[in-house]
This record gives structure tokens, C-alpha cells and sequence, in this order.
């Protein structure tokens, strides 16, 4: 077990919020002697009160209980509190508990916006408008005890001097997800309103070995620097940091050892996007393919920064527009390779096709080598480090959540056999497949894994997953993967964009100001004033309908055949129109300007 995180100020783990008329004020009822937290409701400032307004016999407060702030929010008028109203604890991370938030509530304090000026309200409630997208983010995780923001060797690596530090203060802030919303409290040096929230994922098992019992923890940290959704995040920026960054660490624990390791994930580190246009998929386009070295050199510098030696698993296709990027990312990685950084290529789709998944062993001889050098993090009944992890293995795919997500559980699985070898707890020749109910619970972890990336980046759970989860491809798995792949069209096409803005807002990346050109969503013309997509769609089908109703006649009737036509020439005609002016069906953000 790891020691506690000894910090000047404990968090407050329960509070009452009271809503008077001109402020919120959060009250400690955790059994803490502090101050409480009074925040006007005209422009958010904040102050420490040692007594409760005195509120009227007219008016009531309204009172709920509150388990954490995430952070406050400025907008262009108003400020908003945002607070988390249910909780749910689900496991332990290194002997502390972790809570998944189960609801946000966002508090408005807007009251200045009376006194505004027309458009600007129109405006504020625009943007104020995302935030109820926001409140709906899911996978969310905090601990009040301990830093989930590190892994375990980070941790066990942090000085004495750090572990006197707040708990936000330690915290790794490329995972703290609520980084950009606790800069109010911080300049108020509130800190035991200062809650570190991560986003990703967060599961556990016990599983029983004759009489030995392990405990296997799952927990994926999602990456804040070029946040988003599928398609409208890809690649990496100008400064190297990748979209769809998660860093996964897998912990065995047993009889007072503890074992970690760590792999990541994330998008081809070039400048390429794919632009959303209604096309099922949109081509790959590489932006300023001459800035590729330098990108690629400024990526894989972090991560040996921050882990050590580094292998490149890429497992897109070898042809098509995989390819090309494919192509692009390994010439580009010719140039930054060494001792310290590895590439290699294996195509996913052509080695295991759609259901000889077990031939990633074939991808797993030729890494081995590296993942025996590089080892994991492993600690003694007395926290004392034994062993630490030298390396990581970055994994792609293009979206990095399906393939990726397989290749990774497989890592895991080959981790997990040789650290329960080199415990004594399995035999040299031993296996986890030859324990069911270890091999069962260790492939619904993974799954569970994939699916809550995959929900985060894509919107849907993650495609193979019937595969990580009953270790075969199965026929309602390869139904369940059509549904999602529609699924995802809709949502990368007419939904993802607010959704993009939503977390662009909350991470900072855009900064809102009555100075900006910001031109409201609302303003439409012509078609696009009258247009939208269930109109499309249903124009389409319907055409298609009537042309497959009339060619199914034309056996019997030859004028069928000119109808069959005419409506497959209408919907062919209608799907162009909405092709050609995707911009007008497409959810496009409206934030254009980074924060400075």
C-alpha cells in the first residue's frame, strides 16, 4: 500500500449548498471546522464566511448536499459554479477510495447579464447553452486521499517535500481534466475546495488462484492537451501533443507486493485531420507535411521525458489512405530512431483480418525483447521499489480505441502472466486462460476499458470488443459492430461538433470575449435556414423506397422501369445537394480562436 498523501489542508468531502438570492454559499458538513464558501451570484467572486447569511422568512434557501467543486467557469458575463452532485464509489487505487462523479450541476452566476446590452445576452446564452452538453460528460474520477493524476512508480517516486503539497498541486496537469476550472480558486487559495478530477476510465476484480487471492486494477487517464472527439480531433498540434492521448496503467496487487505498468495510446503524431463532409470517410489530409520531423521529433522527446525509452506500435492498414499516413509517419520516424525509440509497423486488419485476433502473437514475438527490457514498476511488502519501468509502448490505429484497445488487453494479458510467474503464483509454463473465472474477469476489464474510451472519443463502445471480452469474434459482436460504425457517422456528422466546443470551453482551449467575432449559430440563410438532416435522410430513404418498390415491378410492367429511375435519380440527385453543402447539415463548431 502506498503512503497517504500527507497534505497541509484535507478536502472537504461533503457540503451543503445553500442558494440564497445574491449568492451560492457551500457549507463543510464532513465534520471539517473550516470556513464556508460564499459565491455571488452577480459575478462569481468568491470570499470565506464563518457564519450563514441570515436568509428571510419570505424565502426559503434551497439546500442539497454537494460532494466536490470541479471548478467555476467564465463566460462573457456570467461566471458558472460547477459542483458534483452524486457520487459512486467504485474501487481503490492503492488502498484509497476512488469516486466516479455520477452528475454534475452547473450554477449560473449571471446576474450582471441584466444590465447587458441585447446581443450580448444573446450571446451568453449561446455559449451557457454548452454547458449543459458539458454537464453531461461522462467518465469522470477523483479521489479525496490520494493523486490519481500519477501512476503508482510517479508516485512512489514523489519526494517528501511534494507529498506536503495540496493535492492539485501535485497533480500531473496534462490529466487533470479540471485544470483550466480551478484557476478561480486557486488565485482565492481555496485549497480544500480544489478537487483533482481525471477523465477516463476506472475498474477493478478479485479473482481467486488456489489460495491466493490478486487484485487487478484498470485505470486510463485521458490527455487534456488536444482533448476532443473523433473526428474533429486528429493527429497532433504544432508543439507534438497527439489527439485521444490515454495513458493506461494495469496494477496487480497480492499478499503486500504491488506491480504496475503502464502503456499509452495515441492519434499518428503528424498534422492531418480529416474533415467531416458526410462521406461515411472523410479522406486523410496531411497539413504541412514539411513541419512532420520536426512534430514527430517534439512528441516522442515528451514521452521519453516522461518514460523512458519508447516503442511505436502502428497498427494501421499498409494501402489506402492508412496507408499514405502510414507511409508519412514511418519516414518520419526513420529520422528520431535509436536505442531509446523504436517503430513498428503491423497491419492489423491484413495479419488478423476480422476474427484471427490470436495472431497479434505473431505482433508480440517482435516486441518482447523491448517489454522484457523495460519491465514494470514492482514494489515489496514495504513499498520498497524492487523493480521500475524503464519504457512504454505507444499504440496506434487510426482512431486508437479498436484495434488499439485489442493489441493492449493482449500486452496486458502477457504483463499479468509474468508478473504472477515472477511471484510464485503461477508455474513457468502457467497461463491465464488456464484459470476461467481469472481468464473471464481479466477480458470483461479490458472490454469494459475499451468500451469507456471509445464512449469519450467516439460516442460508442468500442468496435472487437466481443473479442477483448469472450475471446472470440462472435455473430451479435459483428452486428453490435455495424451499429456502432452507424452510430459514430451520426454523431461525427450531427453532433460532435457542439460537443467539440463543449470541451474546448471547459478545458480552456478557447478562451470567450466581447471582443471576438463571433457570429451566433442561430443567424441562418436561405437553405440553411430550412434545412436539416432528418428532412435529407428522409428524403433520401423515401426515394429509395419508391425506386426499389418500382424496379421490383418491372417484370410486369416496363414504365416501372422509368420510375425506378426517376427516384433513384431524385435521392441520388438529393444526397449530392447535401454532399455538396455539408457545411450546412454539419454540427461545425463555432469556436475558431484558441485561448492566447
Amino acid at each position: 500500500m502506498m503512503e497517504k498523501a500527507d497534505s497541509g489542508q484535507k478536502l472537504y468531502t461533503r457540503m451543503r449548498l445553500w442558494e440564497f438570492p445574491d449568492q451560492y454559499v457551500l457549507e463543510p458538513t464532513d465534520g471539517s471546522s473550516g470556513s464556508s464558501l460564499a459565491v455571488s451570484r452577480v459575478d462569481g467572486s468568491m470570499k470565506l464566511i464563518d457564519e450563514l447569511p441570515e436568509s428571510s422568512t419570505h424565502r426559503v434557501p434551497k439546500i442539497r448536499t454537494i460532494f466536490g467543486v470541479v471548478g467555476m467557469l467564465k463566460l462573457l458575463a456570467g461566471s458558472y459554479l460547477i459542483v458534483i452532485t452524486e457520487r459512486e464509489c467504485v474501487g481503490s487505487y492503492l488502498g484509497f477510495p476512488i469516486y466516479k462523479i455520477s452528475s454534475l450541476k452547473i450554477f449560473p452566476c449571471d446576474h450582471s447579464l441584466n444590465n447587458s446590452p441585447a446581443e450580448q445576452k444573446k450571446m451568453e446564452a449561446e455559449f451557457s447553452g454548452l454547458l449543459n452538453i458539458a454537464e453531461k460528460t461522462c467518465g469522470l474520477y477523483f479521489s479525496y486521499d490520494t493523486n490519481l493524476t500519477l501512476c503508482a512508480q510517479k508516485l512512489h517516486d514523489l519526494g517528501d517535500e511534494s507529498r506536503l503539497l495540496p493535492l492539485w498541486r501535485q497533480a500531473e496537469p496534462r490529466y487533470l481534466w479540471n485544470n483550466y476550472m480551478l484557476e478561480a480558486l486557486i488565485d482565492n487559495k481555496l485549497d480544500p475546495y480544489l478537487l483533482p478530477v481525471v477523465q477516463g476510465s476506472f475498474h477493478n476484480f478479485q479473482a481467486a488462484i488456489g489460495k491466493d487471492i490478486i487484485d487487478v486494477t484498470l485505470i486510463a487517464r485521458r490527455c487534456t492537451r488536444r482533448n476532443g472527439t473523433r473526428m474533429w480531433r486528429r493527429g497532433a498540434d504544432s508543439d507534438g501533443y497527439v489527439a485521444n492521448f490515454v495513458e493506461t496503467e494495469q496494477i496487480m496487487q497480492f499478499n503486500g507486493f504491488t506491480a504496475s505498468f503502464v502503456q499509452v495510446r495515441g492519434s499518428i503524431p503528424l498534422l492531418w485531420e480529416q474533415i467531416v463532409d458526410l462521406t461515411y470517410k472523410p479522406k486523410f489530409e496531411i497539413v504541412k507535411l514539411e513541419e512532420a520531423p520536426r512534430v514527430v521529433e517534439r512528441h516522442f522527446l515528451d514521452l521519453r521525458k516522461k518514460y523512458g525509452a519508447v516503442l511505436a506500435v502502428d497498427l494501421i492498414n499498409k494501402h489506402g489512405g492508412e496507408g499514405r499516413l502510414g507511409e508519412k509517419f514511418a519516414n518520419a520516424m526513420q529520422h528520431i530512431a535509436s536505442d531509446d525509440v523504436r517503430y513498428v509497423h503491423f497491419d492489423f486488419h491484413h495479419i488478423c483480418g476480422h476474427i484471427h485476433f490470436e495472431r497479434l502473437s505473431i505482433l508480440y514475438e517482435q516486441i518482447s525483447d523491448f517489454i522484457d527490457r523495460n519491465g514494470y514498476l514492482l514494489l515489496n511488502e514495504k513499498g520498497e521499489k524492487m523493480k521500475e519501468q524503464l519504457g512504454v509502448v505507444r499504440t496506434n490505429c487510426i482512431d486508437c480505441l479498436d484495434r488499439t484497445n485489442v493489441t493492449q488487453s493482449m500486452i496486458g494479458r502477457n504483463m499479468l502472466e509474468y508478473q504472477l510467474r515472477r511471484l510464485g503464483i503461477f508455474g513457468a509454463e502457467e497461463t491465464i486462460i488456464s484459470h476461467p473465472n481469472l481468464d473471464e474477469s481479466f477480458k470483461i476489464l479490458w472490454a469494459n476499458h475499451g468500451d469507456d474510451i471509445s464512449i469519450q472519443y467516439s460516442g460508442t463502445p468500442a468496435l472487437k470488443g466481443d473479442f477483448v471480452r469472450c475471446g472470440q469474434r462472435t455473430f451479435q459482436g459483428i452486428v453490435n459492430d455495424g451499429v456502432y460504425a452507424l452510430q459514430r457517422y451520426y454523431l461525427n456528422n450531427f453532433h460532435d461538433g457542439a460537443k467539440q466546443d463543449a470541451i474546448d470551453l471547459l478545458q480552456g482551449h478557447y478562451i470567450v470575449s466581447v471582443s471576438r467575432d463571433t457570429t451566433p449559430s442561430s443567424q441562418k440563410r436561405g437553405l440553411e435556414a430550412i434545412a436539416s438532416f432528418p428532412l435529407a435522410l428522409s428524403l433520401v430513404l423515401t426515394g429509395f423506397l419508391f425506386a426499389t418498390m418500382s424496379l421490383r415491378q418491372v417484370r410486369y410492367d416496363l414504365r416501372h422501369l422509368f420510375f425506378s429511375i426517376m427516384w433513384a435519380g431524385l435521392s441520388v440527385g438529393i444526397a449530392a445537394v447535401v454532399r455538396a453543402n455539408g457545411r450546412i447539415f454539419c454540427n461545425r463548431p463555432r469556436l475558431h480562436k484558441p485561448r492566447c
